[in-house]
C-alpha cells in the first residue's frame, strides 16, 4: 500500500520524504512524479513504508501537517 501525500513543494527531494516519514519506520520507497514534457515535479508524492502499522502511525501523526495531504491509495 502507498500513502499519497498531496499539496508539496516542487523543491521537494525524496531524501526530504524519507527524513519526514523515517520516524514512523522504515520507508521502502519515494515516488516523486514528474511532468512529461517539461520534467517539473507534479506537487505530490507516494511513499510507501514496510508495513501497513508504519504507514497508519505516519498518517495519524502527520494529517494535516502544514499544508501537506494524506491518503492510503
Amino acid at each position: 500500500m502507498s500513502i499519497f501525500v498531496g499539496n508539496l513543494s516542487y523543491d521537494i527531494s525524496q531524501e526530504d520524504l524519507v527524513e519526514v516519514f523515517a520516524e514512523y519506520g522504515k520507508v521502502k520507497r519515494v515516488h516523486i512524479p514528474v511532468d512529461k514534457e517539461t520534467q517539473r515535479k507534479r506537487g505530490f508524492a507516494f511513499v510507501e513504508m514496510e508495513n501497513k502499522g508504519q504507514e497508519g502511525a505516519a498518517i495519524a501523526a502527520l494529517d494535516g501537517a502544514g499544508a501537506l495531504q494524506w491518503w492510503w491509495w
